[in-house]
């Protein structure tokens, strides 16, 4: 095994393939800055796989989520996007929340919470404010369900309140959303590594 971390990262567009996305963005901006960092892994909209409404890990009848839930968890460093809806986040995120939500009743092979180890990235975008409420949502539920979280664990882009920009078309891409990003992924990649060497002892 590398001594590297893993990531896996979502994009909670709801946009399918290949429509442009302010979100999947985001995430590629995010994903880049692990990949200088040292760590490999790969992405996926949430949108382009058959995920079932339900809060198991395995929903029957042809649900997409469970090779979802085996890339999360074959991950060190999961991450998180979202585009802000009505001052919330995308009903799809809401919906990985409520699959993430099995988590709470799963263990490892050593009595812990199946996510335990795991870091948590989370990005957020929208054309109004909103930001700090979506992740303050999203960091409560994936914290909940075992994941942990660094320092400086969101960045985000909102554009000015009641305007039809997204950040897919501000040129250049803001600055402070880059650099916290950069400052997120450093506190993350440094906290999986720790995780790694030190893994949380069992219960």
């Amino acid at each position: 095994m590398s001594d590297d971390p893993s990531y896996f990262g979502i994009s909670c567009t709801l946009k399918p393939s290949p429509a442009r996305s302010s979100s999947v963005l985001l995430l590629e901006e995010i994903t880049q800055r692990l990949d200088a960092a040292g760590c490999s892994g790969d992405t996926a909209r949430i949108v382009d796989h058959d995920v079932r409404f339900g809060v198991t890990s395995d929903e029957g009848d042809g649900d997409g989520w469970p090779a979802l839930r085996e890339r999360i968890l074959a991950a060190n460093l999961f991450v998180v996007t979202t585009p802000i809806w009505l001052g919330h986040p995308a009903s799809v995120c809401q919906m990985v929340m409520e699959r993430l939500d099995a988590f709470l009743g799963e263990e490892d092979d050593r009595g812990r919470m199946i996510s335990y180890d795991r870091v948590a990235l989370v990005g957020v975008v929208g054309n109004e404010d909103g930001a700090h409420h979506v992740g303050a949502e999203l960091f409560q539920g994936l914290n909940d369900v075992g994941f942990t979280l660094a320092p400086t664990a969101m960045t985000y882009w909102v554009g000015e309140a009641m305007q039809t920009t997204d950040f897919q078309d501000v040129s250049p891409l803001p600055e402070k959303t880059l650099s916290t990003a950069d400052t997120m992924v450093r506190n993350a990649v440094h906290l999986a590594r720790r995780l790694r060497a030190e893994p949380y002892p069992a219960s």
